[in-house]
């Protein structure tokens, strides 16, 4: 009996699923293996809301394993050293993952091709799996990479996507894998109150949810923070229970600008993956650096702190971050207002802001969340990099009746209509009544201040 080895990463489904599939074709037994990676919680990655999501996306993959005969392996510790382990335990010739993107994901591959291959063993690694097109396949002339997004999107758009394979019908485990309990989210503490369930299963529901009454309006409504009418497949995304291949087709299939838009979206992941992929080093410096001296942490502590509290004095900024908070999620349009306000407004380096949103957001992974947030910041891609999100006009624009602000903060409930957003303009007993704070800063002396430190002056 021949055996292979499919190692789980960041795709936790079994719907299309090319190292599976490859391992059934190859193999008559496969070991499903997931590895806790020591590394990660190390690092300070393994923050509770997605532990917590991904102890849901692990109980539903094992329970859709067994479904087909099988049951998904779970062992803890350094990825390396466990692969091998089990590899040499049950016999197996070949091991099949998916390509990552980020430095830690290159090098973790490496090392264990070359420790498989020192014991006789192969390693394959499969794109179109994370990323529905593989960083690096599509490059501009004269250049690794594309540093700016329209040209992607251009490109990106005419590249033929593989198709969607379906999931197995039946898995055959071989003795002798021995395997970790399947972990619970209960026994996560620290979890957003609010935080969404995980798992295929919880995936594919919503996402036939969303093609049925959400995708055809997307382009009128994505922006509308009170109104949550993105698609919330985020989180999905990032721990790999739904196939962004599948979402590509499922977007063109549907047709017309709400599809467009969303696929639009999915491809602004695919150019932060590529840009990544190329330049590992963005995860922490500058992708182009503007020469800023930020202010520092104890000098701008408690700005930094009514920030992370949703108590800046700004509704919108303070409804965003309090979302954040409640459901380890954000409204995209909240996430470039409350990294706006951060970094220009309040001249605060990007990387408190993203280290923030790391420790709580469920879909935080490194290319999307840091890219982001230096976009933001004017040190990414961003083509215009001192463009200010002026968070006013920006709450009467995408929250005109202040429905989402008073969703979030209670305090200001009473407020009716858009004098929500401007609560220190109220007078009298009811500006009295209101246990909301003033604002941390002036919007002029922000502005003026980040000209200054560009020398916009």
């Amino acid at each position: 009996m021949t055996v292979a080895v499919v190692l789980f990463t960041a795709d936790l489904r079994l719907h299309d699923h090319p190292p599976l599939r490859a391992a059934l074709a190859s193999a008559d037994e496969i070991v499903p293996l997931f590895v806790r990676d020591s590394a990660i919680s190390a690092a300070g990655f393994d923050a509770p809301n997605r532990r917590a999501f991904l102890a849901d996306c692990l109980r539903d993959l094992d329970a859709g394993l067994r479904e087909r005969g099988g049951r998904l392996v779970i062992r803890s510790g350094e990825v390396v050293d466990e692969v091998c382990a089990v590899a040499a335990g049950t016999g197996a010739g070949e091991v099949h993952l998916a390509a990552g993107v980020s430095a830690y994901a290159h090098r973790r591959e490496q090392r264990l091709r070359e420790a498989l291959e020192s014991d006789g063993r192969r390693l394959h690694v499969h794109e179109g799996v994370v990323t529905a097109v593989a960083p690096g396949a599509v490059t501009p002339a004269g250049s690794d990479h594309f540093a700016v997004f329209t040209p992607y999107f251009r490109r990106w758009s005419g590249e033929r996507v593989r198709e969607v394979f379906g999931a197995p019908r039946a898995v055959r485990v071989p003795d002798g894998a021995g395997s970790e309990k399947v972990p619970d989210r209960s026994a996560v503490r620290g979890v957003s109150e609010g935080l969404a369930e995980g798992g295929e299963e919880a995936a594919r529901k919503r996402l036939t949810a969303w093609r049925r009454s959400g995708i055809d309006a997307y382009e009128d409504r994505h922006d509308d923070l009170a109104g949550d009418a993105t698609s919330r497949l985020s989180p999905h995304l990032h721990f790999g229970t739904l196939s962004p291949v599948e979402l590509i087709h499922r977007a063109r299939s549907a047709g017309g600008d709400g599809a467009e838009a969303f696929a639009r979206q999915l491809c602004w992941r695919e150019f932060h993956h590529q840009v990544l992929a190329a330049r590992p080093g963005a995860a922490r410096r500058d992708y182009r650096t503007r020469h800023d001296h930020w202010r520092s942490e104890r000098e701008a502590a408690g700005d930094i702190e009514a920030w992370r509290q949703g108590r800046t004095g700004y509704p919108v900024v303070d409804a965003a971050m309090r979302q954040l908070r409640h459901e380890g999620w954000m409204h995209n349009r909240g996430r470039l207002l409350a990294a706006g306000f951060l970094t220009k407004t309040l001249y605060v380096d990007w990387r408190v802001g993203a280290r923030h949103f790391l420790d709580l957001l469920v879909d935080g992974d490194i290319a999307n969340n840091q890219l982001n947030w230096q976009w933001m910041a004017g040190t990414g891609t961003d083509s215009r990099p001192n463009r200010v999100l002026n968070p006013l006009i920006q709450a009467k624009r995408f929250d005109p009746d202040g429905a989402y602000v008073r969703r979030w903060v209670p305090e200001l409930a009473s407020v009716a209509g858009p004098a929500v957003h401007e609560p220190w303009k109220l007078r009298g007993p009811e500006r009295d009544a209101l246990d909301y704070p003033a604002p941390v800063v002036e919007l002029s002396d922000g502005l003026a201040r980040f000209k200054q430190a560009r020398g916009l002056d």
